[in-house]
């Protein structure tokens, strides 16, 4: 119970819109081939690619890159649930095309994309032979199209994601303190957002700065792990988040 005359302290969840710019983007060993592929798209079989991977690899960030930089037009596959109208721009980027509800409309799409030599970047989980649609004519498009992975980030690529999302929430956390993290986290560019988001509605709300012990409790909080479990520096061993 709030103290009479005590503030209460509020937090906002004001999270930073995502940066798709190139320079908010961070060029890794393991999006090389996709970034290969993205700047010869005449030479793509079919006129598609598809770029999978997992979530916070960096597709929707490439995909976005291509379509600003070809003038392609962006649609979401999870939104797909109706005809295009025609005719179809000449190029087009579909995000998470994997999760899109309607197969006769993405058929449809990459069908009249086909035949008015429409280029198509798609992006998803998977690679689109192994996304399980049941229209046979869709599954074969499908089988047809390019896939490019995208990941995993290496360490020196985690090491930079992590210094450029506290600078975007405009934090103070000391470089061994990022250093800590890192060896406690999961490989992986979510896990990061995770906890820079973590510690920010955490700092607030503690109105203190992030130093080892905040980020020791974040952590702990953020793996789920049991109060009183050791979460400090002796703990060696990275820990699963998911």
């Amino acid at each position: 119970m709030t103290a009479p005359g005590e503030a209460r302290q509020l937090v906002l969840e004001l999270a930073p819109e995502p940066a798709y710019t190139a320079a908010d983007f961070i060029a890794t060993p393991g999006n090389h081939e996709a970034r290969a592929w993205l700047t010869r798209s005449e030479t793509w079989p079919h006129e598609r690619l598809a770029l999978w991977g997992e979530a916070g690899e960096g597709k929707t960030h490439l995909l976005r890159l291509w379509a600003d930089t070809h003038g392609a037009a962006r649609l979401s596959g999870a939104r797909l649930r109706a005809l295009p109208s025609l005719p179809l721009p000449t190029r087009i980027a579909l995000d998470d095309a994997d999760l899109c509800p309607d197969e006769a409309a993405l058929l449809h799409l990459l069908n009249l994309a086909a035949e008015q030599g429409t280029l198509v970047l798609l992006a998803g989980r998977a690679p689109p032979a192994r996304w399980p649609v049941r229209l046979p004519d869709l599954a074969s498009r499908l089988r047809a199209t390019l896939a490019v992975r995208v990941g995993p980030t290496d360490e020196a690529s985690l090491a930079a994601l992590l210094a450029r999302l506290v600078a975007a929430r405009q934090l103070v956390v000391a470089q061994p303190v990022q250093a800590w993290l890192l060896a406690r986290l999961p490989r992986h560019p979510a896990a990061l957002r995770e906890i820079v988001a973590r510690l920010d509605r955490a700092a607030l709300a503690a109105r203190a700065p992030i130093g080892r012990a905040l980020a020791a409790r974040v952590l702990a909080e953020m793996q789920g792990l049991e109060a009183g479990e050791d979460a400090s520096e002796d703990v060696c061993a990275a820990p699963q988040l998911l």
